[in-house]
């Protein structure tokens, strides 16, 4: 008897359908996945959109800077103390030499006195030694004096008998005795003429030397006077008094600044940089200031090498002496510095999706509701705009604000 082969056949083949049929569903989502770009939605309000344009590109940096005199002196306590007095106010316009405060030291001040003291004590010691070797001088200028006189009446003497001797007038020991007298005075004077003159020469150099002691020990007298004029803080020239705020009763050592005066000769403007800029400044650099509706020209003068927090120090000043009137210490200004010329070229305005991708892609809008992934190039920066070297055209729209979000989908899909 012949088996029914057909059914069993047909029983295999749906069994198989059953299974391939969900498998290949289940491949072909599987590939539709793998090939399909990741896309996300996100709603219009939530980005920033701006057009690619063309224009000059002004390569400048932009500063916040503030108004400062141009010269500005410290001042320091001289003679440290306590702070007995104070004069004046911060803000007080002074001339050179106006008291500002005193301080108290009573342990300084007992100094200067014992000082001074012995000063004076040994100005009269030498004084006292100057009119004693005068005096002694003049003694022995008498004595010279007296001497020369007895030489010179034993020489006209002795000439007297030499003639009355050769007349037989006198007796020959009277000439003798003469003679002997006026060989003696001669000899006499000659020895102590040489002995005063050695003398005089010595005393003359002691006298030189006593004169340049008291003229130096006048002059520290004079200075240890001025020094105890140091418990009184005086200005240091005409200005402006800032940063003055010094305490009553409060110690102060020696050296110690207290305030400084702000010279009435000009104004500069100070600013902090950003470390990056460091190597694209440098002294000369042109910049305009605003100062109200005016746009005044400055120019950088100096560049402070000191690094603090990642910003260093610049100083500017107002070009060919064109300072405002308005201008006031203490003012904040918006300045500009031209870091090179204007030239032409392709910009898109800065915005928070340059630092997911620095710079290096970007997503562009292919229609009104979705935006792809598109590799870019960005040239130089300003406040204001990059400058675009590739990968976009002029009309371009793309997506500025942050990517932080969906930095690693290839399409954005923008609902209304």
């Amino acid at each position: 008897m012949d088996k029914q082969i057909k059914r069993k056949s047909t029983t295999k083949t749906k069994k198989l359908l059953t299974w391939a049929i969900p498998a290949i569903i289940v491949l072909g989502f599987i590939l539709s996945n793998f090939t399909r770009k990741k896309q996300i939605n996100i709603s219009k309000t939530d980005l920033k959109i701006q057009k690619v344009v063309k224009g000059n590109f002004e390569d400048v940096l932009l500063v916040n800077s503030f108004v400062e005199p141009k010269t500005s002196i410290l001042i320091n306590v001289i003679q440290g103390g306590s702070l007995a007095e104070i004069f004046v106010e911060s803000g007080q316009i002074v001339k050179k030499g106006t008291p500002l405060l005193k301080v108290y030291n009573p342990n300084a001040e007992l100094n200067y006195l014992t000082q001074e003291t012995a000063m004076i004590e040994q100005i009269n010691n030498l004084r006292s030694l100057r009119v004693s070797i005068k005096n002694q001088q003049l003694v022995l200028d008498q004595q010279l004096l007296s001497i020369n006189n007895d030489f010179k009446n034993a020489k006209r003497q002795f000439k007297l008998d030499s003639t009355m001797y050769t007349r037989d007038v006198i007796a020959r020991n009277d000439y003798q005795k003469t003679a002997q007298e006026y060989t003696f005075q001669k000899k006499r004077s000659n020895v102590i003429k040489k002995s005063v003159f050695e003398e005089k020469k010595s005393r003359d150099v002691q006298l030189s030397r006593i004169n340049s002691s008291l003229t130096n020990m006048e002059k520290s007298l004079e200075l240890l006077r001025k020094n105890k004029e140091n418990f009184t803080v005086k200005a240091p020239t005409d200005g402006m008094l800032s940063s003055f705020n010094p305490v009553l009763g409060k110690n102060y050592n020696q050296g110690e600044p207290i305030g400084k005066i702000d010279v009435l000769d000009g104004y500069k403007l100070v600013a902090k940089v950003d470390e990056f800029y460091g190597s694209k400044l440098r002294e000369g650099l042109s910049g305009s200031v605003a100062v109200g509706d005016k746009k005044m020209p400055i120019k950088l003068t100096k560049i402070h090498p000191e690094i603090e927090n990642g910003q260093f120090l610049i100083e500017l000043k107002f070009d060919k002496g064109t300072v405002p009137s308005e201008i006031r210490r203490g003012m904040s200004l918006n300045s500009k510095i031209y870091l090179s010329g204007d030239r032409e070229a392709i910009m898109i305005p800065k915005g928070m999706f340059y630092q997911s991708t620095s710079g290096k892609w970007a997503f562009v809008l292919s229609s009104d509701n979705k935006a792809v992934k598109r590799n870019i190039k960005i040239g130089r920066e300003n406040p204001f705009y990059y400058e675009v070297l590739d990968g976009l055209q002029i009309g371009d729209r793309v997506i500025t604000s942050s990517y932080d979000d969906f930095d690693t989908v290839e399409e954005v899909n923008i609902n209304d």
